[in-house]
């Protein structure tokens, strides 16, 4: 659908029954959150808050929450984008089969963006004070913007086609920040903004950020996509809302977005910084206090009847988990084309995203050989690290192909299966240390400092896996509880974590204890604060085990040895996944509140039938 606005949209979803209004007076703190969590948790509609107190604003969430309401929302446009985003791979088609590829064309011209000095006289001014004030768990630093399109201009070549639109969180108040003139800016140095910014401080200018909130779903969506380079958000966005990008400048030279419901405009000076967060994440914890970008906030901008866009961020799945899975249908095969002999790779969402990835590659390189070893996928995961986001993973599983042509990543269990049952542990695990792992990720000792590991597997069957604990199996009275994951996986519970001079002498009693003992069929052993809560389902297996881990700092092996530098071990892998005293604190849910919602979903309640 070409929607012109936020409020099309909303009418459109409710017209087909995908949207519920809540007439009721909403609280910004912890209530709106909560409501959303829940609606989003028994796969529920769209969410337009009618009364939000303390703001005149009404909001709307919950948007993107299945990737079936996704697709319903883009219905008319999603495979025309996508024949552009192939073309954009694989430009060559369009030669081929110049009839079949025409419209494309057409529909990359018509996203270019348009400008209309005339929609300026449809905006107002506000404050950031009256911008409703989500709060979305306990522990957050303040209120936050989490469904923003930060736009930023290259100072050296500017103009909308240079610019960059990303989604970056902003915390609208609380910390140091003097209300309504600061608001803070969190991002990471190497996207498009950071870059923007790098130049604009060496030639000691102020850089001009303008932040569109609401506007017709495409723009949000263009906002967080991968595009190849040289191809504008702002362009994608009007291929994507079959709606071109309509913008203008203010009497200051801030650029706004015509169809916004919102535009906070401020500059961003060189080396001006205050601690920013903490912020329930992504990962399932909070991401800490840190210094970063403070911006000075000039205007705030509004439609007459405009509507606030928010998400709630937390353990995975999510809102962006729709997010992640609609970008997947349009990108669909981008990433693999661009890194030679890349069959398939999967961020898990599970997992946070970040922590762990899957990938797919060919093993090609010594087909004389009786079994393949990994050779080719060894290279491919190194072209992996090297590639843009995907350069934050952590943990890296790579398969071969050649091995099982039905093997997919999206099955998390079948695919670790694949892994364990033809990785050679004395040799397919690959370190890199002190390295740079994601901002949001506490595991390493310091901030964005860490480790990665790629664990590669090709060849044939090496073992069989158990899927029960063997009754003669003994251990350290320190390691309790064992449970069964998943076959091949064994879960452990041990003490609270004290050091690494502590955990070292636990590993030496396993040790000691399962040295010379056959445990073959349990390739991969899990240390853990609570073994049945980790063991209890394949979605907490990989949360627990790859959030709360730093791959150099807490993998250790039954029997293993250091040769040429290569670590590896004869018997079991293990991984220390326990919570460690530097790690963040876990989203907890805030039990007053839950009540009030278990309330609203009573007979008679505004929930009632919905949760």
């Amino acid at each position: 659908m070409a929607y012109k606005s936020l409020a099309e949209c909303v009418t459109d979803l409710e017209k087909h029954g995908h949207l519920i209004r809540i007439k009721k007076e909403v609280d910004p703190y912890l209530e709106m959150a909560a409501i959303h969590l829940r609606i989003y948790e028994n796969n529920g509609p769209a969410i337009l808050f009618e009364k939000i107190k303390g703001s005149p604003f009404p909001a709307v969430s919950n948007l993107f929450g299945t990737l079936e309401r996704s697709k319903f929302i883009f219905r008319d446009t999603l495979p025309k984008v996508q024949q552009l985003v192939s073309l954009r791979n694989d430009p060559i088609k369009a030669l081929k089969k110049p009839f079949k590829y025409a419209g494309s064309a057409m529909s990359a011209l018509s996203a270019l963006p348009l400008k209309t000095p005339s929609a300026k006289s449809k905006f107002l001014k506000t404050t950031i004070g009256a911008l409703p004030q989500i709060v979305n768990w306990p522990m957050d630093g303040g209120p936050f913007v989490t469904m923003p399109q930060v736009y930023t201009e290259d100072v050296q070549k500017p103009g909308v086609l240079n610019a960059n639109l990303g989604m970056y969180r902003i915390q609208l108040g609380g910390n140091d920040y003097i209300q309504d003139q600061e608001i803070g800016l969190h991002y990471q140095i190497h996207r498009g903004i950071g870059v923007h910014q790098s130049k604009a401080n060496a030639m000691g200018l102020p850089l001009k950020v303008s932040i569109f909130v609401g506007g017709p779903p495409s723009h949000p969506l263009a906002a967080v996509m991968p595009l190849p380079e040289g191809l504008s958000e702002m362009t994608f966005a009007g291929a994507l809302g079959n709606r071109r990008f309509r913008y203008f400048y203010d009497d200051e030279g801030f650029c706004i977005s015509a169809d916004a419901d919102f535009v906070i405009t401020g500059t961003v000076h060189p080396n001006e910084n205050k601690p920013e967060g903490p912020f329930g994440d992504h990962l399932g914890y909070y991401s800490l206090t840190h210094p970063f970008p403070l911006m000075k906030v000039h205007n705030v901008y509004h439609k007459k009847d405009a509507i606030w866009s928010f998400t709630v961020v937390g353990r995975p799945p999510q809102e962006d988990t729709s997010f992640g899975a609609l970008i997947h249908e349009i990108t669909g095969s981008a990433i693999p084309q661009e890194i030679h002999g890349l069959k398939e790779v999967h961020a898990v969402d599970a997992a946070g995203v970040h922590p762990l990835l899957f990938a797919i590659g060919s093993e090609r390189y010594t087909p004389y050989l009786k079994e393949r070893k990994p050779q080719e996928i060894l290279t491919i995961a190194n072209h992996i690290l090297g590639k843009n986001q995907l350069s934050l993973a952590k943990y890296v599983f790579i398969a071969a192909r050649e091995d099982n042509e039905n093997l997919s990543t999206h099955n998390i269990e079948s695919f670790l299966t694949h892994v364990l049952e033809r990785i050679d542990l004395t040799k397919d695990l690959h370190f890199y240390t002190n390295t740079t792992i994601d901002t949001l990720d506490y595991s390493g000792d310091g901030l964005n400092s860490g480790s990665k590991v790629v664990l590669a597997a090709a060849g044939n069957k090496k073992r069989e896996l158990w899927n029960r604990v063997p009754e003669e199996l003994n251990l350290p009275k320190e390691f309790t509880h064992p449970k069964i994951a998943m076959p091949g996986i064994l879960v452990l519970k041990v003490d609270q974590y004290q050091n690494a001079e502590k955990t070292a002498a636990e590993i030496a009693l396993l040790n000691i204890e399962l040295i010379g003992k056959d445990l073959n069929g349990f390739p991969l052993i899990v240390l853990a604060d609570d073994s049945e809560f980790t063991a209890k389902n394949i979605d907490n297996l990989v949360w627990v085990t790859f959030t709360r881990s730093n791959p150099a700092a807490d993998i250790y092996g039954i029997n293993d040895f250091i040769i040429n530098k290569h670590w590896g071990c004869k018997g079991s892998l293990i991984i220390d996944a326990r919570k460690k005293p530097h790690h963040a604190p876990e989203l907890i849910k805030d039990g007053n509140i839950e009540k009030r919602v278990d309330q609203m979903g009573e007979k008679g309640g505004v929930l009632e039938g919905i949760i």
